[in-house]
């Protein structure tokens, strides 16, 4: 149950004397904000263990800019206004000195939040998405530049969602680690509905631990009771915060905090991503022992293990368990079934048999999504990647064959008139290819 003391405890904050080695350290924070000083007081700690006076940097105008960038660059939808990022960005210099004139006076006022179904890969279940206005993302990004290395400088390192310089690879790699090193028992869980279930007020109450400006804390509120429009009618959300919401990940993390620190406490090897984690354990007694006390822990937050989601494996076993997107079992892992379905789906609208491009332009179109999926995937077991070229090329197969009149699926002599040969010189991406040059560089 007890890893390395490097492992079980908390993230520890070194207290470097020199100021370069504070810059490297937070390299990634907005520079329009964190100052060397600030810096310096992030690590060593402020006076009193709370961080005042931290409005007039939300709006400063620099940050607001440094925002909108951020806004700008991940594009996204138009919210309740109909505003797209196109339309802010023509009257970009009046919009952020409206929004500095706002926020300093302590008029600014967010939108309600527009709210979509997006489906789940690989299931008919929909998941909601909420949808700020262009506006009120830029205010959020201000805000996440300023609160999130005032969390960041206090998280354990078993979360890995949402958080700088960590990501689905390092949790999947420290999930192996634990596998490689005889932590075969697993307890998969899942929050039921986490970002829509957590409790305002207490939520509010973990913030203020780290901060203390009113202003601050009113901003954030305002964005936990905006308004959600659903398309037919407008209510007023008393828990949860919306997912597309920019600050929402970091809330998430937040009210997750104390978990995370409770489980690492109790000797456990816990990998957190947002609402997604496992525990990896030597026994299926330490596992179930696991169990308990994370449903216990979860059960205080007002929140809930979904329970047909929630289950303990033994991962040596057929079976298995799935996490971000791979399936571990047996000392092997290959992308789940939904990851498969996902890009299958992707590759199917872009090959329809109808298709009037030229054969190179579809192609064209299908080698990024295969390039990104198997930079994701690439760790998996070596038989997914043929499998996945043969299907690609039976799909393209069957346009050339309903071009020359035939009909059905690409089949038979098919793969006499056009081998792969023939699609390696179309310019086509190739996983298979693409692991064999992985596993020489190696």
């Amino acid at each position: 149950m007890k890893g390395t003391p490097s492992e079980r405890r908390p993230a520890e904050v070194a207290k470097p004397t020199q100021a370069g080695e504070i810059q490297a350290r937070w390299s990634w924070v907005e520079r329009t904000v964190w100052t060397d000083r600030m810096l310096t007081a992030l690590v060593t700690g402020v006076k009193g263990g709370k961080w005042f006076s931290l409005m007039d940097k939300v709006h400063s105008m620099k940050n607001l800019l440094a925002a909108w960038a951020v806004v700008r660059k991940h594009k996204g939808a138009a919210g309740v206004d109909g505003q797209t990022v196109h339309r802010f960005e023509v009257r970009a210099e009046q919009e952020l000195v409206r929004l500095e004139q706002e926020l300093r006076g302590g008029i600014y006022v967010s939108k309600p939040v527009k709210r979509v179904q997006i489906p789940k890969p690989g299931s008919r279940e929909t998941r909601p998405l909420g949808i700020p206005t262009v506006r009120d993302r830029v205010v959020q990004t201000a805000l996440r530049n300023v609160l999130e290395p005032i969390f960041e400088v206090r998280f354990a390192p078993t979360s890995y969602g949402f958080r700088p310089r960590r990501g689905c690879k390092d949790a999947l790699r420290r999930v192996q680690q634990l596998l490689d090193t005889g932590y075969a028992w697993v307890v998969d869980a899942d929050i039921r509905k986490y970002f829509d279930s957590i409790p305002h007020e207490r939520l509010m109450a973990e913030v203020e631990k780290e901060v203390a400006d009113g202003r601050v804390i009113e901003l954030l509120r305002a964005y936990l009771e905006a308004g959600i429009f659903d398309g037919l009618e407008e209510w007023t959300p008393e828990e949860g915060t919306p997912q597309g919401a920019v600050i929402s990940p970091l809330l998430a993390n937040v009210y997750l905090h104390p978990v995370d620190l409770a489980m690492t406490a109790a000797g456990y090897e816990m990998v957190r991503y947002a609402d997604d984690f496992v525990v990896m354990c030597r026994s299926q007694a330490e596992a179930e022992a696991a169990l308990q006390l994370v449903r216990e822990l979860i059960e205080e937050r007002g929140l809930s293990l979904h329970p047909e989601k929630t289950r303990i494996v033994d991962a040596t076993q057929r079976g298995g368990f799935d996490f971000l997107g791979y399936h571990f079992e047996r000392s092997y892992r290959w992308p789940r079934k939904k990851s498969m379905k996902k890009l299958k789906d992707a590759i199917r609208a872009k090959t329809k048999r109808t298709n009037g491009n030229s054969l190179k332009t579809i192609i064209e179109s299908i080698n990024p999504t295969l390039r990104g999926w198997f930079e994701y995937f690439k760790h998996g077991h070596r038989n997914t990647f043929p499998n996945v070229d043969g299907w690609v090329r039976m799909r393209l197969r069957s346009i050339l064959r309903k071009r020359n009149g035939g009909r059905g699926r690409g089949r038979g002599n098919d793969h006499q008139r056009w081998p792969n040969s023939f699609f390696r010189e179309e310019g086509l991406y190739s996983m298979q290819e693409a692991r064999i040059l992985l596993c020489r560089s190696r």
